[in-house]
């Protein structure tokens, strides 16, 4: 059984340095067992935004592997890749622009005319991936390392309550036409089992109202962050205006 954990900072500078060195520490994990290539699961949002911005620094960047990391996304706003709606464009603006050669190793979510063929074009994508390095370990998970939001309605990435979405499981992305809150625009999401098909997950969790979303999870509510798990260990990363008064209490899902 994977382990579970919980992680509080004070502000969301302390929770994107832990989340920082989460990442290092599940990629160095993932080297001692001899992965030759690090594939990790960027999520969008303000908080992991500013981990992103983090990991650009050169005291950061100085300490990831760069040369090894493949870069995948959770999700994404179905919209050009430099529409300020999407997380291609903000992990690129915060990240991969300062970063050293990642040519050919960050791998978008297609956006084009069909939303269903880009879904489509992505799964080959990740699958393609997992069959290249199941031929020398079968037992590799498709990420070594998944960074994951939580709405206030509990979704992560754009696995939304409710939505047909969260009942695939025969596909590792697939299209969800209409998101679960405004703007509702269409988005692409992996689905559980290609999220659930990691090593180490990692919630990063900040600001007050996300604290009734946290609550609910703890109460046992069947949300869709409720839904992940991790090979090894699945960790949550929050700041103290996400864990309020109940700073000390276990994160949901924690014993």
């Amino acid at each position: 059984m994977a382990l579970q954990e919980t992680i509080i900072s004070a502000d969301l500078d302390g929770l994107a340095a832990n989340a920082a060195l989460w990442l290092l520490e599940a990629l160095a994990d993932a080297e001692a067992e001899g992965a030759r290539r690090l594939r990790v699961c960027l999520s969008g949002g303000s908080t992991p935004q500013r981990l992103y911005a983090l990991l650009a620094a050169p005291a950061w960047s100085a300490r990831l592997p760069w040369e090894k990391i493949e870069w995948y996304f959770g999700d994404d706003r179905f919209v050009p890749h430099d529409h300020p709606d999407s997380n291609a464009r903000m992990a690129r603006e915060a990240l991969f622009d300062h970063a050293p050669a990642t040519a050919g190793r960050v791998h978008y979510i297609p956006w084009g005319p069909d939303i269903v063929a880009c879904a489509a074009a992505y799964e080959r994508t990740l699958r393609a991936a997992m069959a290249r390095d199941r031929e020398e370990d079968p037992g590799r998970p498709l990420f070594d390392a998944v960074i994951c939001g939580l709405g206030r309605d509990g979704h992560t990435a754009s696995l939304f309550p409710g939505k047909p979405a969260l009942a695939v499981t025969d596909r590792l992305a697939t299209a969800v036409p209409e998101a679960g809150q405004p703007p509702f625009t269409p988005r692409i999401t992996l689905t559980f089992p290609a999220l659930n098909d990691s090593r180490f997950t990692a919630f990063l969790v900040a600001g007050a109202d996300k604290r009734p979303a946290l609550e609910r999870l703890r109460a046992g509510a069947d949300l869709p962050a409720a839904r992940i798990t991790a090979k090894r260990c699945l960790t949550w990363l929050l700041d103290r205006a996400a864990a309020g008064a109940d700073a000390e209490r276990p994160a949901p899902g924690v014993s």
